[in-house]
């Protein structure tokens, strides 16, 4: 359905550029307006002004429905934390994760270290 209606979204758009291309300058903001074209009669500029009003509420439409359906399925969310959900009143830590990352390895020695304590003096030793 979403790709069905990006792709109808994107032909209205290529369209509607063709038509509002075509269509005479009547300013003549870059210079070119006036004189006799490709489409000069005055019928033929009615129907691009048409066509052009028409492809833009199909444009306006089809955008308005992607955006809907875009966050149809979007569910709030808080970074606060869930209603029903509530922390221990004694702060109890959380448990690091047990990825078994670099930085886990390391405390994990530095610990171990921590937890062997020396006999006596010892000589330092070279890695």
């Amino acid at each position: 359905m979403h790709t069905v209606v990006i792709v109808i979204h994107l032909m209205i758009v290529a369209v509607m550029i063709g038509a509002v291309l075509l269509q005479k300058s009547e300013g003549g903001g870059l210079g070119m307006g006036g004189g006799a074209g490709f489409m000069s009669s005055r019928g033929t500029a009615n129907l691009l002004t048409r066509t052009t009003a028409i492809l833009a509420v199909g444009f306006f439409l089809t955008s308005l429905f992607l955006s809907w359906y875009a966050g149809y399925d979007r569910k709030p969310s808080s970074i606060i934390g869930q209603p029903g959900q509530t922390q221990p009143a004694g702060g109890s830590p959380i448990a690091p994760p047990t990825s078994g990352g670099i930085l886990d390895s390391l405390k994990k020695a530095d610990e171990q270290q921590q937890n062997q304590a020396p006999a006596g003096p010892q000589v330092p030793r070279s890695q």
